[in-house]
């Protein structure tokens, strides 16, 4: 099953979309293969010459050889139909077909937050970055980001002294690093969170591979965090992509005029990431903050309620905040009638009247 779906990722013109289509037309990696040409053909996107490249012999050798890559230094390939393939990932129609993971981290955690930003990381930008992620450890969040220097490496290095775990998203395989002064964080990644391509072994850390590199870490996490950014660069292309899959995008603003901080602030300013002070506007957003326990008031219970009222409490007992006309409806008072009762139900501190002219019990 495994030679077959690695061979699927090789089959050159056949993308993560189309591919899983075929996969979903077909059954399974193995059925592409075995499907006969001719039928081939008439799948849309197809064509007589990708059909023809599916019988190519070269492909599965080279499989193969990735197969016993994999098995030396025991990474897991995880296709997009295995359960263990990130469940966030799968949500996004351009996810790769599939991703090859090294380290010991749940790529399914609970909460997931991205942090990207300039190589050319300010004290500022380190500073922030260091207390947002030391801010948000009692959530024990997932931090992903790319492993570049300046955000990336404090975002990763923050985790790690916090001890959460991270996972470093590479724009090439896992057969080496990039930068390789990073390789000694790299190290430490895998014993306390992880490596995660869709490129196989062999594949050159090219400039064209990190925008596919940067969907990755937009797809992975729920929450992105863009703490410095210029203008124009990859932590601005992932928040554009984190956006697109609905994720919640946040910005660190910066000063006026600060290079490094033009790609922040014009997010906010665009209304594209949500302004980021601090690791309570994630919380909040997120919905990720303990709710504070109000005091308990004991409900006052009055025995000569008359029946109007009682007909209002007995309305507003299954916690519904409603307006006059509706209490109307549902009780059968009129207007005067239900008016006096609701005045006499807010003296009394059983109702209370809230924005909007609607009503519940206290």
């Amino acid at each position: 099953m495994l030679l077959y779906q690695i061979a699927l990722c090789l089959v050159p013109g056949i993308g993560n979309v189309l591919g899983k289509k075929l996969v979903t037309m077909c059954g399974s990696a193995e059925a592409v293969f075995r499907e006969p040409k001719r039928i081939l053909q008439k799948v849309k996107g197809v064509g007589e010459v990708l059909s023809r490249a599916v019988g190519n012999k070269e492909i599965f050798k080279r499989a193969e050889q990735e197969i016993a890559f994999i098995s030396r230094f025991n990474i897991a390939p995880l296709f997009f139909l295995d359960p263990m393939y990130p469940l966030r990932l799968t949500h996004c129609s351009d996810a790769p077909l599939m991703i090859f993971f090294k380290g010991n981290a749940d790529l399914n955690s609970e909460k997931v937050v991205g942090v990207v930003g300039t190589r050319s990381a300010t004290s500022y930008g380190k500073r922030i970055c260091r207390e947002l992620v030391d801010g948000l450890v009692h959530h024990h969040p997932l931090i992903v980001s790319g492993l570049a220097y300046g955000i990336d490496s404090c975002a990763h290095r923050s985790a790690l002294d916090a001890s959460l775990k991270t996972v470093a998203v590479l724009g090439h395989g896992l057969d080496r690093i990039y930068p390789y002064s990073n390789s000694a964080l790299a190290e430490q990644l895998l014993s306390c969170g992880g490596l995660v391509t869709e490129f196989l072994s062999g594949t050159n850390p090219d400039r064209e591979n990190f925008p596919k590199r940067n969907r990755i870490i937009a797809g992975l996490c729920d929450a992105l965090v863009v703490v410095e950014a210029a203008r124009k660069g990859g932590a601005l292309i992932t928040a554009d992509i984190a956006n697109s899959y609905n994720r919640d995008v946040f910005a660190v603003p910066g000063r006026i005029g600060d290079p490094w901080s033009e790609g922040s602030n014009y997010l906010i300013r665009t209304n594209q990431a949500h302004l980021c002070q601090s690791h309570e506007n994630v919380e909040y957003i997120m919905g990720w903050r303990e709710p504070e326990m109000k005091p308990v008031r004991q409900r006052q219970i009055f025995l000569e309620m008359t029946s109007d009222e009682e007909l209002i409490v007995k309305c507003l007992s299954n916690g519904a905040s409603l307006g006059i006309d509706e209490i109307m409806i549902q009780t059968g008072l009129s207007t005067s009638k239900a008016t006096a009762a609701l005045l006499n139900l807010e003296f009394e501190g059983i109702a209370k009247l809230l924005p909007g002219k609607l009503y519940e019990l206290s």
